[in-house]
């Protein structure tokens, strides 16, 4: 064997065996049968569902606003002198009955104006006494000794009526001066509260000086903004006003006070002059009969003024109305329906009522149709859903792509379900 022969047997023959096996291999791979691919199908998103329910529905508006008097007034002085007493009850927060004296100023003055104007009306009386006797002596005389017709003069007349009206004044100014006296008592009109203490004891006030604000206990009201559309749930006119107070709607005051929830019932007795330009608002005054003392021991606290309340106003009564879970409400308009064959249907609702815990609508939902109320991410018609009910148990347990849900049914998507998932609510 050469030389050359030798190194191509050492360099050679490996490559080739190696390119032999190459080729083998390629036609093993080109002859076998190549598998198909399948396209992988996403899973139906599992959702919780509630059942949309005819009934009859009483409508119901919530509203909001704060509590102030019926009647508070300013205390003013309509005389002048030094405050002399002042009432203990007198003070801030303070309670007081109608007829009680609050304040008291200095009445020497005025006590000494009336004993002069006693005086005077008292000689004013015995003038008057004086000339009917004159005018009686005078038209005795003429009788007696006179001819024709006697002058007014003659029969004193023009004495008698000035002596007549000089009494009439002397009695004016007794009035005056009496009812200066009286005004120097500062008395309650009404059954209230103080809000507000302006003046003291020692203190000199002159006409017109405020001393105090008060405010009235018997009654409270509070003005409640309506939209047009919450007037229309409610049932009340734009230009209403109740009979009487026992015949007004009865409404619902509530509020958090002393760290519980407190509820005072109300009655709606009117409706105000006008439309608000600001907010497009009509208020309805609401009022709460002693709001310190029947009202307080009904609902364990009073309906402090300045308390901000949530009111609840019963609306009209609808003999037929579908209802919802609040939950199932999407955006502004829209729920969303599982349908029996599997799919997503997206409706748009016409809302009549929409509340913390339900919404009522009159359109876009049928009765006995399933509504989803678990957040859905990326909804839209036709989606494949497999609907649960509140223990994760199917609804429509033959509709396709079906899948069990987890130990504590909760909706599980597993494999390549991508067509859904857990997103925000609403």
């Amino acid at each position: 064997m050469s030389k050359t022969t030798g190194r191509f047997l050492l360099i050679g023959l490996p490559i080739l065996i190696i390119a032999g096996f190459v080729a083998l291999f390629v036609i093993l791979g080109a002859t076998q049968p190549r598998p198909e691919r399948e396209t992988p199908v996403p899973r139906p998103a599992a959702v919780f569902v509630a059942e949309a329910v005819q009934s009859p529905v009483r409508l119901m508006v919530s509203t909001q606003g704060e509590v102030s008097p019926v009647t508070q007034i300013g205390l003013v002085a309509q005389v002048s002198g030094r405050i002399a007493y002042v009432n203990p009850s007198f003070t801030q927060g303070g309670f007081f009955e109608e007829g009680e004296v609050l304040v008291r100023l200095e009445d020497e003055d005025y006590r000494l104006a009336v004993i002069r104007a006693e005086a005077l009306v008292t000689q004013r009386r015995q003038a008057l006494i004086r000339e009917e006797a004159e005018a009686r002596l005078a038209a005795e005389e003429w009788r007696a000794i006179g001819d024709g017709d006697a002058s007014a003069l003659t029969l004193r007349e023009p004495q008698l009526a000035d002596a007549r009206a000089q009494l009439a004044g002397a009695e004016a100014s007794l009035r005056e001066a009496r009812l200066a006296l009286a005004r120097t008592r500062i008395t309650a009109p009404f059954n209230g509260r103080v809000r507000e203490k302006l003046a003291d004891l020692g203190q000199y006030v002159g006409p017109g000086a405020r001393i105090g604000e008060i405010f009235s206990t018997d009654t409270a009201q509070v003005r409640l903004p309506f939209t047009d559309s919450e007037l229309g749930r409610a049932g009340i006119p734009v230009a209403f006003r109740a009979d009487s107070f026992e015949t007004a709607p009865a409404i619902t005051l509530g509020a958090s006070l002393g760290g519980a929830w407190r509820e005072w019932e109300g009655r709606i007795v009117r409706t105000d002059s006008s439309i608000d330009p600001q907010t497009r608002t009509l208020y309805a005054i609401a009022e709460v009969a002693d709001p310190f003392g029947a009202a307080a021991e009904a609902a364990g606290a009073p309906l402090a003024m300045g308390l901000f309340v949530e009111a609840q106003v019963p609306g009209r009564a609808l003999d037929s109305a579908i209802t919802l879970p609040r939950s199932a409400l999407r955006g502004a308009d829209q729920v969303l329906v599982a349908t029996p064959d599997g799919t997503l249907s997206v409706r748009t609702v016409q809302i009549v009522e929409s509340r913390p815990e339900r919404l009522v609508v009159s359109s876009g939902v049928e009765a006995g149709e399933y509504v989803v109320t678990s957040p859905l991410r990326g909804a839209s018609d036709g989606m494949r859903v497999r609907a649960l009910d509140g223990n994760g148990e199917p609804i429509f347990p033959d509709s396709e792509g079906a899948e069990t849900p987890g130990a504590n049914g909760d909706p599980q998507t597993t494999g390549t379900d991508t067509a859904a998932s857990v997103a925000s609510a609403d």
